[in-house]
């Protein structure tokens, strides 16, 4: 992206200026406080909003992106086989083949034998791994991510994230991860972008994240740079926090 600007009908721009680059195989976070136009730039990425100014370039093709929100988007009529193989169903993919791949995935996500069970019957940690297979399935080279795992407890969040740091290291895929979890964004990104507070929302800071992969998300919190830049990035969000004179 470069100097992007984007607003919603004749108010003030929400971001005015933002430049970012995210590679393959690279995680990039977006921070900021509420409000500072995180989920307006994915939008703007995915073709849902056109900008009002600058560009956004793309070296994928509109079906080459995956977007995962924070609420779940499975069809509460389909099984969890059938969800994940919607997306195939719709690019053409014969009907056995998009199902082999769906439990495929499934079964990468440890849920084998939850099949042919429907939403109703999963539990929260299960349904969102339903719907990173959903995502998974289409092979994105490229994966928005709205704060998706928010809505997750402790544990659940961690095997999750896991099994998703694992295949973009192994898949090589770019993902640009809005998320108010300070630890998550490090732990999982080669680089994090602090939003300033809107509207005319700028990156304010950008944080390289120099820890080796693999990673593990345990392990990574013991690397000797990491509380260190953790308090720096705490420091500077809640000093856009403090001048805004509202919450993360």
């Amino acid at each position: 992206m470069r100097n992007l600007r984007m607003r919603y009908g004749k108010a003030e721009p929400v971001i005015d200026g933002v430049s970012l680059d995210v590679a393959s195989g690279q995680v990039v976070s977006l921070i900021g406080p509420s409000g500072s136009g995180k989920s307006t730039v994915l939008r703007a990425i995915s073709g849902l909003h056109k900008p009002d100014g600058g560009e956004v370039k793309l070296s994928v093709e509109p079906r080459e992106m995956g977007f995962l929100f924070q609420d779940d988007a499975l069809l509460p009529w389909r099984t969890a086989r059938q969800n994940v193989a919607l997306g195939l169903r719709l690019r053409g993919t014969p009907k056995a083949e998009a199902f082999r791949e769906a439990d495929r995935w499934l079964a990468r996500l440890g849920l084998s034998g939850l099949e042919k069970r429907y939403p109703r019957q999963l539990s929260g940690g299960q349904r969102k791994r339903v719907a990173l297979a959903q995502v998974l399935a289409l092979r994105p080279k490229l994966l928005l991510m709205d704060e998706p795992f928010a809505s997750l407890d402790a544990i659940v969040r961690h095997h999750v994230t896991q099994d998703l740091l694992q295949w973009v290291e192994g898949e090589r895929i770019a993902v640009l991860l809005v998320t108010h979890d300070l630890e998550e964004a490090q732990a999982l990104s080669d680089a994090v972008y602090l939003l300033s507070r809107g509207p005319r929302a700028r990156i304010s800071a950008s944080y390289p994240i120099d820890i080796p992969r693999p990673r593990d998300l345990i392990g990574v919190r013991g690397h000797p740079t990491f509380a260190p830049l953790l308090q720096r990035i705490w420091h500077d969000l809640s000093g856009e926090v403090d001048q805004l004179g509202g919450g993360i």
